[in-house]
């Protein structure tokens, strides 16, 4: 394998009317590169895993929502030395009731797979949080020494890039980012009036390793909002800037009042003087009265 990998072929692996299944030739490389004794797979979908560790003879464990396992509230089956988790894009693809009837699992099973499958959380902070429970829990499950290959994608909706890799949490020792090329997608057949749309044509699968049992790292994908007008970073003509775009005509009090607990006036005694000097730059600033100033136009 390299590091860019592309499977035009999926291979006669799982359920090919199975909506994301992804090829199983990639499957098969995995066990081949990294010398797989097992793998299972807990979101197995339409069977593609499970295929190909068949016609490898590798063992594993291989259930999914539709077959009585519910990741989010269920114990982990087994402690298995290696996984390989696809879940769900979000809501791209809707699984319960589209893939496999609800109520068939519910009169099985005796739960409602609706109620935690991935594919249907409200909003994409629900849905992150969903798959970091189930990547952790996964992991936390993984034998020392292990590998949990997870394939993951990003999302574009209302012209607003959502993406996995960035969000979800990565435990242990992150060990390969391979970018898979993306074959027969629903987008190939779509024209876009957008010029600047940039179609997604890729995915990625995140090999992390398991070191140690107890002591886990984890990176987390957090989103913070930073008010510039507390930015050490920005400089007072950007911070006074993005002020005034925001609030429009403002008077020199008003700066003084919205810079006033600003860590910036730490560094500069006469922050004051310096606001003041800053508004001067008719580049930037437009005196509309005296004292008064708006941000100038682009």
């Amino acid at each position: 394998m390299q590091s860019i990998v592309s499977y035009p072929d999926r291979g006669p692996y799982g359920k090919n009317s199975y909506r994301g299944n992804c090829s199983g030739l990639l499957i098969k490389d995995l066990i081949q590169q990294y010398k797989l004794k097992s793998l299972s797979d807990y979101m197995v979908g339409g069977g593609t895993t499970e295929d190909v560790c068949r016609e490898m003879r590798i063992p594993g464990s291989f259930t999914d929502l539709s077959r009585g396992f519910d990741m989010v509230d269920m114990e982990m089956p087994d402690r298995p030395q290696n996984i390989f988790w696809h879940p769900p894009y979000d809501n791209i693809v809707v699984y319960s009731d589209n893939m496999y009837k609800a109520s068939e699992v519910q009169r099985v099973y005796g739960f409602d797979p609706r109620k935690n499958d991935l594919s249907r959380c409200k909003d994409w902070s629900t849905f992150i949080k969903m798959l970091n429970h189930c990547m952790v829990k996964q992991f936390a499950a993984l034998a020392k020494g292990g590998r949990m290959f997870t394939l993951v994608g990003d999302i574009k909706k209302k012209g607003t890039l959502y993406s996995m890799l960035c969000d979800m949490a990565k435990p242990g020792t992150l060990e390969q980012v391979i970018i898979k090329a993306q074959h027969n997608c629903w987008s190939d057949r779509q024209e876009y009036s957008n010029r600047n749309f940039v179609p997604i044509v890729h995915e990625y699968l995140i090999v992390t390793r398991k070191d140690e049992g107890l002591l886990i790292p984890v990176s987390f994908g957090n989103h913070a909002e930073l008010n510039l007008v507390n930015s050490h970073a920005a400089s007072w003509r950007d911070s006074v800037y993005a002020f005034l775009q925001k609030s429009g005509e403002c008077s020199l009090d008003d700066l003084y009042e919205a810079f006033k607990e600003s860590p910036k006036i730490k560094k500069n005694p006469n922050w004051q003087a310096k606001i003041r000097q800053t508004v001067q730059n008719a580049r930037y600033f437009t005196r509309t009265l005296r004292g008064h100033y708006m941000a100038a136009a682009a």
